[in-house]
């Protein structure tokens, strides 16, 4: 059984001055998370998780980070921006994008960023741009099928990032001939694996290619970025991975490739989900019901607020807050009011039975979560709480209002206001 960082009593202390739905943070959830993670690849000099931005890009979740030794990973301008402002600089950032805008290169150089490339045409591109900087990272791409103890894991083939092994050398070659000094190599080859194989098999052939790229050209590397794909166990039946059984099996790669080569490069990694997912969940509370064909039980969250079971069909979790104990020995399809058949927290879930103000705690909605939330129907995005370790609890983003959903309007004299 999955159980929620929170309870009936203080979720309704919350609600009673910030009104459902809303994202709830667990930050002692967070804190103690992220430092099994640096204890756990302690080993490796240099090792630094660079947290996907994307994920949970909340101010205070990231100076939490932050504060516990973390750099971002951003992808685009306003990860830029966002991360200027809240301080990080140089080799705090890592900018992993793709069909990459040329004022955001600028930008990512300006800020001393690792910018780490995805196409070899890009080489080019970036030096027509701004120049290259003497550090860099290639993106790689292996092709074909991604497989783990003969379980296919992804398709890299199908993947529209990162150059080819061929290119790799050649990239290599051609940065060495425009002054690059110090290299990097980062992949992201399968999504959300929960299995303690995943980033020992990723790092094997990544240590592989660079100690082969090292005895060819002699390039000096000093990272390599696992970026994200440790994933988080959705499901009540999944267990959690285990950070420091990855990291032996990561570190018993590094002896047996790169030690023997005389290479040692950093170990950084780029985690969103794991991270954050297990520690924010949507609250949100029922309203109505509909007997027709199907017991359904509509909320005051829809997909706008967590969009991932409407668009991947993925399962969260759902704790009725206070019936806890209870059994679960009814069916329902729980149903936000978005004019969407897919708008669906849940379909055909055992649950409790539901009696309307009944509270849901929708779990492992701490990344990709909030970060996901759109506009259609008019729908306003949701505040972001953090509670603290002490009970007490704090508003990271306030809720949208309809000022905000009109404010790009504004070059309209009806929508001035």
């Amino acid at each position: 059984m999955k159980k929620p960082f929170v309870g009936l009593d203080k979720v309704k202390e919350i609600a009673a001055v910030y009104p459902t739905p809303f994202h709830l943070y667990d930050k002692k959830g967070i804190e103690d998370n992220a430092k099994e993670l640096f204890d756990a690849f302690g080993w490796n000099k240099g090792f630094k998780e660079y947290f996907a931005v994307k994920a949970t890009p909340n101010p205070a979740i990231i100076k939490l980070l932050k504060g516990l030794g973390c750099g971002v990973d951003c992808s685009s301008m306003t990860e830029l921006m966002m991360a200027e402002k809240l301080g990080f600089k140089g080799d705090e950032i890592m900018f992993s994008s793709n069909e990459t805008p040329a004022a955001e290169y600028v930008y990512a150089k300006k800020l001393g960023a690792i910018i780490n490339l995805d196409d070899i045409t890009h080489i080019e591109f970036l030096e027509k741009a701004c120049g290259i900087p003497e550090k860099i990272c290639l993106r790689y791409n292996p092709g074909g099928e991604f497989t783990i103890n003969n379980m296919i894991m992804g398709t890299p083939a199908d993947a529209k990032y990162g150059l080819t092994r061929a290119q790799m050398f050649e990239a290599v070659k051609i940065l060495q001939g425009k002054g690059v000094k110090k290299f990097g190599v980062h992949a992201f080859l399968a999504s959300n694996n929960i299995e303690n194989e995943y980033y020992p098999v990723l790092a094997g052939t990544l240590f592989k290619l660079i100690r082969e790229i090292h005895e060819e050209t002699g390039a000096e590397f000093e990272l390599v970025n696992l970026s994200g794909g440790i994933g988080v166990p959705y499901r009540p039946e999944q267990k959690k991975t285990d950070i420091y059984s990855i990291s032996r099996g990561v570190k018993k790669q590094y002896d047996e490739i790169l030690a023997p080569a005389g290479l040692s490069p950093k170990i950084f990694t780029e985690l969103g989900r794991y991270m954050l997912a297990p520690y924010g969940a949507l609250i949100t509370k029922v309203v109505h019901f509909k007997h027709i064909y199907k017991e359904y039980a509509g909320v005051d969250a829809c997909a706008a607020n967590l969009m991932r079971p409407a668009i991947y069909g993925a399962y969260h979790h759902i704790t009725v807050l206070g019936k806890e104990n209870e059994k679960a020995d009814h069916v329902y399809d729980v149903v936000g009011s978005l004019c969407e058949n897919s708008d669906k927290f849940a379909v055909d879930r055992a649950l409790p039975k539901l009696d309307i103000g009944d509270y849901l705690f929708i779990h492992e909605a701490g990344a990709h979560g909030h970060s996901m939330g759109y506009n259609y129907n008019g729908k306003l995005r949701s505040a972001e709480i953090m509670l603290n370790p002490d009970g007490t609890f704090e508003l990271i983003r306030r809720a949208e209002t309809p000022k905000d959903y009109f404010a790009t309007l504004d070059i309209y004299p009806e929508f001035k206001d």
